[in-house]
């Protein structure tokens, strides 16, 4: 009794959710009061608080995460702490985290893990969603293969609207966006999309073809993933078909995803302006010896640099 009027209330995790005292509550054992916290945390908050967290707590708040949420909460992640997790799960958690994320984001974390730890992430995948990830990586690197996500929506151009959102009830809940649908033929061609303002709009008799005009903008899966940028936005699209060099809809990609190589590769300019390469680690965990071979070549290539234009001047 004595130890339980010791353990933090709950209100004192909850008075502050971006401070709780995380580690106080698991070391008194309160898992109660740390579960109910986590649980009532807006995600965006969760995934902060959780990425700030040391290896052990960081586990131990995961396991107390019902699946639907620790699945989006790892998928937000820094690679870093994705691989703190993946070494400290439990192989049947970290399967069950692995099978429910969106495509997109697995292929993106398992093209940054080690090799070794890819596979051993790849065989814990079931059926449908493994087939699914060797697809995606057997894109090339940088392509927008590895970006694109097969979570769409198909519909055909003889449907009615009726038929159209009699199936958006069947299969929706597991696509990656209901905004856009993609209208396919018997072969998986792509011919066009139509928008769920079209459709909920429309009589509940007319057929998809009516609503389409063939104008349709497509990515394809093996172009540069920062040639998408442009086009997106060019067209100011939010979510864009890709098809292969048939011309068959193989998925789609997000605007978030594209930005988010947008924003590595203005990182990757920025360091080389200020002569580093980037650390494969994090700063303190880099040693001294690693970071001098990062720097010195980009500083002796400015030298140079330096030399040849005072020369130019000079002259």
């Amino acid at each position: 009794e004595d130890a339980q009027d010791e353990r933090p209330e709950t209100s004192a995790v909850l008075g502050n959710v971006l401070q709780p005292e995380i580690h106080e509550l698991i070391e008194a054992k309160s898992f109660g009061p740390l579960k109910a916290a986590l649980a009532e945390m807006e995600i965006h908050d969760l995934v902060e608080l959780l990425g700030r967290q040391e290896e052990e707590d960081l586990a131990v708040c995961f396991r107390l995460l019902p699946l639907d949420r620790a699945t989006e909460v790892f998928g937000d992640l820094e690679l870093d702490k994705q691989e703190d997790l993946v070494q400290s799960l439990s192989s049947e958690k970290l399967a069950s985290i692995l099978n429910e994320m969106p495509p997109d984001d697995r292929t993106e974390l398992l093209e940054e893990l080690p090799g070794e730890l890819a596979q051993r992430l790849l065989s814990s995948l079931r059926g449908e969603e493994l087939k699914i990830a060797r697809s995606l990586l057997a894109y090339p690197e940088d392509s927008i293969g590895r970006l694109m996500t097969p979570e769409y929506v198909p519909v055909h151009p003889e449907w009615d609207t009726q038929q159209v959102f009699a199936h958006v009830r069947k299969v929706g809940s597991s696509k990656e966006t209901l905004s856009v649908l993609y209208v396919i033929d018997e072969h998986g061609l792509l011919l066009d999309e139509v928008t769920l303002e079209q459709l909920v709009l429309a009589e509940p008799e007319q057929k998809v073809a009516d609503l389409t005009d063939g104008q349709v903008v497509a990515l394809h899966a093996t172009d540069d993933q920062e040639s998408a940028l442009e086009i997106f936005k060019k067209y100011d699209a939010v979510v864009l078909p890709v098809v292969n060099s048939q011309g068959v809809l193989v998925g789609i990609v997000t605007v978030d995803d594209v930005l988010d190589v947008a924003e590595e590769e203005s990182t990757e300019d920025f360091q080389k302006m200020v002569a580093v390469a980037a650390l494969e680690g994090g700063y303190f965990q880099t040693p001294y010896a690693r970071m001098l071979t990062k720097r010195v070549p980009w500083l002796a290539l400015l030298f140079v640099g330096t030399a040849v234009l005072v020369g130019l001047v000079a002259a």
